[in-house]
């Protein structure tokens, strides 16, 4: 698919590739060059939050784990 690059070296990125590749506004891609070819990469963000969340798989209430961490058996 051609697209044409705008005065200032601007390109649209065609509505059926985003739609695909789920880029929307926002949206962080990486672009590389190897041989005369221009890669882009659609980089997917986790929060840091979600990435460790549910990682402990304890079986404590955080009110236990907050006791057993203060002493308080």
């Amino acid at each position: 698919m051609k697209v044409t690059v705008a005065e200032r070296g601007q390109v649209t990125i065609p509505k059926k590739y985003r739609t695909e590749l789920g880029i929307k506004p926002g949206s962080v891609l990486e672009m590389t060059l190897d041989h005369g070819v221009i890669h882009v990469e659609k980089i997917t963000q986790q929060d840091p939050f979600e990435q460790v969340f549910g990682c402990l798989k304890k079986s404590k209430t955080t009110d236990e784990i907050i006791s057993e961490l203060r002493g308080k058996h």
